[in-house]
């Protein structure tokens, strides 16, 4: 295995594509949305098997980074959730808490500068305008297609790119 100095980073969005989401959609289905309890909820959701497995292969021979939409005050809570699932260690980078960007801009904007540190050798996210962006930019993309998708949980797609919010 080659140092960790030398590995190049393997990225991994969070939600809908290492945890289940679904449990918690309900809160921001209808109006008002509530953030509150969507987030609030989020060290309670189930393991994507699929998700987990990716990111244990890819820690074999990556350097792993976890980007998520989620806002940096859950950062104790995503922690814990990585250590009681057995998710390998990596570096957490999470949305400011009241940055509001698009997730394709926020997350490109945090890619660009990885790859300023070390190559970024493959992105896996859920979001197929993140997924795009990134592809456009000449990363090397894995959609997880096994979460949730545009077709079938639009709600969480619209937070993530008009509201800012995951």
């Amino acid at each position: 295995m080659p140092d960790n100095d030398l590995r190049p980073y393997a990225v991994l969005d969070i939600d809908a594509t290492l945890s289940d989401t679904s449990k918690r959609i309900q809160f921001i289905e209808r109006r008002p949305k509530d953030w509150a309890s969507f987030f609030a909820h989020a060290k309670e959701d189930a393991v994507l098997e699929e998700g987990l497995a990716v990111a244990t292969k890819l820690a074999e021979d990556h350097e792993i980074v976890y980007l998520t939409g989620r806002p940096e005050r859950l950062r104790r809570d995503t922690v814990k959730w990585f250590e009681d699932n057995g998710f390998p260690d990596g570096k957490l980078l999470m949305r400011g808490n009241n940055d509001r960007r698009p997730s394709a801009v926020m997350k490109l904007a945090r890619l660009k500068t990885l790859a300023e540190e070390r190559p970024v050798a493959v992105l896996v996210d859920d979001d197929v305008k993140v997924c795009a962006a990134a592809e456009q930019a000449g990363y090397t993309v894995m959609r997880a297609d096994w979460g949730l998708d545009a077709e079938t949980q639009p709600t969480l797609f619209e937070a993530q790119e008009t509201e800012g919010r995951t």
